[in-house]
């Protein structure tokens, strides 16, 4: 998951949960009062929120504020920055349970205006053998219509989405199954590897025959114990430089959007 801007990820991330959310920017500062939910997820304190139920209280969240800028010594509060257990924490949480999601674009409209079902799936294609690449795609797809496009999440960023629809708006019904889009996804994709290069997977086959080769060599002539650790050895070669290629849906979600042409966003 990239992050370029720390304080806005979790501003957004907090917002979204319904936490009350202070920020200052300059400073580095922020302050969440948690909702009970985000409590639970992520402050470890079973013990506490069973013994309120159990007595019939209302609990109180925490209150926590983050530190994303340790250089400025006036403020206070958890340092948090890439890699830190809070920050992988939060990742972890998202990457758990909430995978996909269903938005609507927000529109300040005082007459009925329909908004149209994108199916949105970021995939992330993993090239494996003696050079590693990842490429990530975002496609979108017009679930009426069946326009298809890329890039869909730099043009979902230039918009406002909610999980309500907005007053005066309606949600057109599916043409296409959600899962029945998902499949055209994926066949672009596949045709897309298909259609490319793959002279890394032969240089990735030819450095493995040749360091099978060497092993083989290094090994003759020796007991049959010591072939085995070379079989062990042959096995870990070939573990790291077989080629192949991994796909993997990262997150996505369902967004109704504005218009119905291949350009919805503008």
């Amino acid at each position: 998951m990239a992050i370029s801007d720390l304080n806005r990820f979790l501003s957004n991330f907090f917002e979204a949960h319904h936490c009350q959310v202070t920020s200052d920017g300059t400073k580095g500062t922020l302050t969440v009062k948690l909702t009970e939910e985000m409590d639970k997820a992520l402050m470890n304190r079973p013990f506490y929120w069973h013994y309120i139920k159990k007595i019939g209280q209302i609990g109180e969240p925490k209150q926590l504020t983050f530190n994303t800028k340790p250089e400025q010594t006036q403020t206070s509060g958890e340092y948090i920055h890439f890699g830190s257990p809070r920050l992988q924490q939060i990742i972890s949480h998202l990457k758990t349970n909430e995978r996909f999601t269903r938005l609507y674009q927000y529109l300040p409209v005082s007459a009925r205006t329909p908004l149209y079902p994108w199916l949105v799936t970021n995939i992330k294609l993993s090239y494996i053998g003696k050079q590693k690449k990842e490429q990530l795609f975002s496609i979108g797809l017009n679930l009426v219509n069946g326009v298809m496009k890329t890039e869909m999440m730099d043009e979902l960023r230039t918009i406002t989405l909610q999980p309500a629809i907005s007053d005066f708006c309606y949600a057109i019904s599916p043409m296409i199954k959600p899962g029945s889009g998902f499949r055209r996804i994926l066949a672009v994709l596949e045709q897309f590897v298909h259609d490319q290069d793959h002279e890394w997977a032969q240089q990735s086959l030819k450095a493995l025959e040749d360091e099978k080769q060497l092993l083989q060599a290094f090994y003759e002539g020796e007991s049959e114990e010591a072939r085995k650790q070379m079989d062990q050895e042959i096995t870990e070669i070939t573990q790291r430089y077989q080629p192949e290629i991994n796909m993997e849906v990262v997150n996505g979600g369902i967004f109704y959007l504005a218009g119905n042409s291949t350009h919805p966003l503008k």
